[in-house]
Order: C-alpha cells, then structure tokens, then sequence
C-alpha cells in the first residue's frame, strides 16, 4: 500500500513550498530520478507544484510546457523534465516526444498523466490537485510507491 500525504493550501505559494517539500525530501532520500505524475483539472495548480519542485533542484524558472511539450531544467544537481501531456492522442504522439528517453535520467514531472496510462512507471509518485469545495484552495494528495522490504 503506497503511502499518501494530504495537504491543503490557501495560495499559489502554499502549493508551490508543497512541491518543493517533496523535492527536497526526496534529495534527502538521495534520490536522483524517478516520476511524479500530476493529476488534476485545467488552472488548479500543477504547474505551481512543479515550479516548487524545481526551485529545489535548480534556479531556472518553470514556464508551463502546454505548447513545447517538455521543458527542461538542467542546470542544478539534478535534471527535471516538466511534461505537458494534455495534447498527446496515443503511443505515437508520446513517441516523437521522446518521453522514453527521458525515463531514468533525471526527474520527470507530467502534467495530464490520464491522457498517457499505458506509458507509466509502476514506481511513479502520484500528485493529485483539487479544489477545495467551497473555497479557493487546493487540495494536494501525494501518493508515494509502496516501499520495498530493504528500505
């Protein structure tokens, strides 16, 4: 049973000092790579958690990637790919992304993961963001892979 951790935020911030909690816990994890997928409407603030998590791995600045598909971030201790898979139609379209080629080699962070579950690490860290009923806040469920027996 994975483990999960709920948060609720009141602020663009809140959501983005959540985002880097699960970067710099993961550091400390010494953990060099692996996959977040992020799961949740249009404008409810994934991209504001990725912008936390990549402030703790690197000073660039996190555009959302709808347009390029894939942003970057190289520049600091550990590499983060930020995937937009919202206009990804099926295999081929993933394909010629290059998405494969990134898996193992840093962080990958995707946006819109529902649009591509047959290309998922079973070992993924999954990030779901709501809205708050009746509020402007967010709910934040991060869901961490059951760990193994040696851990």
């Amino acid at each position: 049973m994975p483990e999960t951790k709920t948060y609720l935020t009141s602020a663009e911030q809140e959501t983005e000092k959540v985002g880097r909690t699960l970067a710099v816990y993961l550091l400390y994890r010494g953990e060099t790579s692996g996959f977040v997928a992020l799961y949740g409407d249009l404008g409810v603030g994934k991209t504001a958690f990725v912008r936390g998590f990549v402030s703790a791995m690197s000073p660039a600045r996190v555009k959302s990637p709808t347009y390029t598909i894939v942003n970057e971030y190289r520049g600091g201790q550990v590499p983060v790919f930020h995937f937009d898979m919202y206009r990804i139609e099926g295999e081929d379209d993933l394909y010629s992304t290059g998405y494969y080629d990134y898996l193992g080699a840093g962080w990958l962070l995707c946006e819109w993961c529902e649009k591509i579950p047959f290309a998922l690490p079973g070992d993924r860290i999954t990030v779901t963001v709501e809205k708050n009923e009746g509020g402007d806040g967010r709910r934040i469920t991060v869901a961490y892979p059951a760990r193994k027996e040696s851990e």
